[in-house]
């Protein structure tokens, strides 16, 4: 049992830091979406205990600033996935992870939130968005991320893997998580 400790600690520290690194994602598109739009940030909340968010003192173009978030918050992660990936560096899968994570919970917030008109998904509708757009990015956004997931388990210790992960991913994974902790609690609420 001892030696599934780093198992039980690379799962919880990556699963925590793909939650709090996808919303900062998310947020970041809409911080960026707001200033290439001409808009200005009042303030970004990412404190770990919240549903993070952007707060704009002026949107121009608040259909371009609200799509941006899970445009960006999916294509940030996929694109530092691929990078890893091509240069065949060690520990890829954790970020091969993160982008799979970001993809499938973009891709359920906007396809399944158009129901109810959730945070951005009402945005997006108010301002004019089809519904169908909003279903289209949830049915490619959330395979898309189930597949980038598949075969993953051994990297996580699972299956074959009997527990046994490597020690410098369970460094990498938890330094990562409490990076964006300590980010989150500074950027607050």
């Amino acid at each position: 049992m001892r030696h599934r400790i780093p198992q039980l600690v690379l799962i919880v520290a990556a699963l925590l830091g793909a939650w709090l690194g996808m919303q900062a994602m998310h947020e970041a598109g809409h911080v960026l979406g707001a200033w290439c739009s001409g808009g200005s940030v009042k303030q970004v909340v990412l404190h770990p205990l919240t549903i993070s968010r952007t707060d704009l003192a002026d949107n121009p173009h608040p259909l371009l600033v609200v799509w941006a978030g899970p445009l960006f918050g999916c294509m940030l992660p996929l694109a530092l996935w691929l990078t890893m990936w091509s240069a065949r560096l060690p520990g890829a899968y954790l970020t091969r992870f993160f982008a799979g994570f970001c993809l499938i919970a973009n891709g359920a917030y906007i396809g399944g939130g158009s129901f109810e008109r959730v945070g951005d998904c009402g945005e997006m509708l108010r301002h004019g968005a089809p519904m169908w757009s909003l279903w289209l990015f949830g049915v490619v956004a959330v395979p898309v991320g189930i597949s980038l997931w598949h075969r993953l388990g051994p990297a996580f210790g699972l299956g074959a893997a009997r527990g046994h992960v490597s020690p410098g991913a369970v460094c990498v994974a938890l330094v990562f998580a409490l990076a964006l902790l300590v980010l989150g609690l500074v950027v607050g609420d």
